[in-house]
């Protein structure tokens, strides 16, 4: 992948993840209460961290396993669809890590979606009581830290182009390990500006997206 490509590539895969944001299905704090009963905030958190590494990892052994075929004009769509994928599965991991600790982002689907992006490329949580905080247009700087988070995901995937490196249990091994670091900085940071459950009010369910993603169908979706 040469220099020019790579930006191309880059600045492509940045623009689809900004796509793709707004159309996360999210389950609110209700909904996941319903669905983990008997759970505190730790102990549910902890839930969504061990489902989203279990499923970032599925992608990387997907992608891995597929890196071992001999074809390699193949392997850049294959990367891309992997790093699409881990990024829809992070995003959703990020709102409802949100909705755990009773923060929210205020505003409408879109303006949520784009501040769980920023919290998602920056690996910080959204200090929902300080608005200036909460970067609801994508400004330029929002798109630079996109990219160096995708960067970051392409640089390190980039080896599992060559076949003899690295295969399944590796793509999956570093993905399951990405995901659980992104999880634990966003935690630490939303803990310290944490609601408890018993002093949050109500808040009304998060609207659907009108074409919401299928999560487990991404990959298909954006590479057919």
């Amino acid at each position: 992948m040469g220099g020019s490509g790579a930006r191309a590539g880059l600045a492509y895969l940045t623009d689809r993840i900004i796509e793709i944001a707004p159309r996360v299905p999210v389950r609110d704090l209700a909904t996941l209460r319903r669905q983990f009963p008997g759970l505190g905030p730790e102990q549910l958190a902890d839930k969504l961290v061990a489902g989203a590494a279990g499923a970032t990892s599925a992608v990387g052994a997907g992608v891995g396993a597929a890196a071992m075929l001999p074809v390699p004009p193949a392997m850049p769509a294959e990367l891309a669809a992997e790093i699409t994928g881990v990024a829809a599965i992070e995003l959703k991991l990020v709102a409802e890590l949100h909705e755990v600790y009773g923060l929210r982002p205020p505003g409408n689907l879109m303006a949520r979606s784009t501040a769980y992006l920023s919290s998602w490329s920056g690996e910080r949580g959204v200090d929902v009581m300080k608005p200036s905080t909460i970067n609801t247009a994508l400004g330029g700087q929002m798109k630079r830290e996109l990219r160096q988070q995708i960067m970051k995901r392409m640089v390190r995937d980039l080896p599992s182009l060559m076949p003899f490196m690295v295969g399944a249990a590796v793509g999956a091994v570093m993905n399951r390990r990405d995901t659980k670091k992104l999880a634990s900085r966003i935690r630490a940071d939303l803990r310290k500006m944490q609601v408890p459950w018993d002093r949050l009010t109500e808040l009304p369910p998060l609207e659907k997206p009108a074409d919401a993603l299928r999560m487990g169908e991404i990959a298909e979706e954006q590479w057919d």
